[in-house]
């Protein structure tokens, strides 16, 4: 049980840190930025630069794997939270009933 918390807080504390880095107004920018320069570098891409291309669309995929990749943490951050939560609500269930 010691270990599901520790789970959990440090689930909470990561999904904390990813919520932080995905509202920063520079990451976005950079997301953005990032995405927008591969696209604009595919579109005057040589008609014979297959590679070419298909290295560009791979960059704008991983720019939004990353972005979902941190919506991930902070989605199960708040499954973890809600967890914590019913376990603390549950501990004091049992001071109060005196079951522990």
């Amino acid at each position: 049980m010691v270990t599901d918390e520790i789970k959990l807080t440090r689930d909470t504390e990561q999904a904390n840190r990813a919520r932080i880095l995905l509202d920063d107004p520079m990451l976005q920018e950079a997301f953005k930025t990032l995405e927008q320069a591969y696209i604009d570098r595919w579109r005057v891409t040589d008609i014979h630069d297959d590679k070419g291309r298909e290295k560009l669309f791979v960059a704008v995929n991983v720019v939004g794997k990353v972005k979902d990749h941190l919506a991930l943490i902070v989605s199960n951050g708040s499954v973890a939270k809600s967890a914590l939560d019913d376990l603390a609500k549950e501990a004091e269930r049992k001071k109060r009933f005196r079951i522990i």
